[in-house]
């Protein structure tokens, strides 16, 4: 068996600057490592250990659970059961990525390199997410102005990478997101006033679904519990970590959402005029 000593924590002041991004946790930081030592901080505590758990447990379970419950062999389905299951994958790698060889010793440029991939994750299942909604929501819209919807918001999206990949700081990059959340938003809308179609269950998931996301970002962005005991939190329960538990129960919102319109799907046929 291979025995390794534990590097020696170090605290806020001593962290090189790039990962001086949170002032209220005080302590337990990496200090800058290989790629091996990076991947040994997976068996010690520091005060990452709990944001590396949160999506990479999250994403082991979705790896393995989300393909047993998706309808793979019905007709015209197998796209959006194949989009969908990378959207739900997506944010997680991109998590755990960034925060096991953030303290990489490549520095600042391997750090937002890092960063810009699990922006990209987020990226991802905002926009590969949304694909199978906006088909179902206009099913039984002509094509043409489906295939308006989907370029539309995949120009949204295009906006959004690259908005969230220049953002400078927590609130930029949740402000990226804003017209991809106003178009679902438009689109849920259709489904509530009946002018689009879905299942009559998944309306409500959807919606718990964006709200769980914006109010992650929220707390992430507002640094609490911790600006109001600096030091207390800095291993866990702080608002990263928060962050991650609601991304996930996010996600499953998605997920169950999704359910009910591939069910639904199975059945409806659209109106002949």
């Amino acid at each position: 068996m291979t025995v390794f000593n534990e590097p020696k924590l170090v605290d806020f002041k001593s962290s090189p600057p790039h990962l001086q991004f949170n002032k209220y946790v005080l302590t337990g930081y990496r200090p800058v490592s290989t790629c091996k030592e990076c991947l040994r901080s997976l068996f010690y505590m520091h005060n990452e250990f709990g944001n590396i758990y949160t999506h990479g447990i999250t994403f082991m379970c979705l790896l393995v659970l989300l393909p047993l419950h998706l309808p793979w062999a019905e007709v015209d389905a197998w796209w959006m059961c194949t989009v969908h299951y990378l959207a739900c994958l997506s944010p997680t790698v991109g998590s755990v990525l960034y925060h096991v060889f953030m303290n990489h010793e490549g520095g600042a440029r391997v750090y937002h390199a890092l960063l810009s991939c699990d922006m990209f994750g987020v990226w991802l299942i905002n926009t590969l997410g949304a694909l199978p909604i906006v088909h179902i929501t206009l099913l039984c819209q002509p094509p043409p102005r489906r295939r308006v919807a989907m370029l539309t918001y995949l120009l949204f999206s295009c906006h959004g990478v690259h908005s969230a990949m220049t953002a400078r700081s927590s609130g930029l990059r949740l402000r990226s997101f804003t017209w991809q959340v106003l178009f679902r938003a438009f689109l849920f809308l259709l489904r509530w006033i009946g002018c689009g179609t879905g299942s009559p269950g998944s309306l409500h998931l959807y919606l718990t679904m964006d709200l769980l996301a914006l109010l992650g970002g929220l707390v992430n962005i507002s640094r609490v519990p911790e600006r109001f005991s600096p030091g207390r939190f800095d291993y866990w329960l702080n608002s990263h970590q928060i962050m991650h538990v609601i991304v996930a129960l996010s996600i499953l919102y998605l997920h169950w959402g999704m359910l009910e319109d591939l069910a639904w799907l199975r059945v409806y046929q659209c109106p002949r005029e």
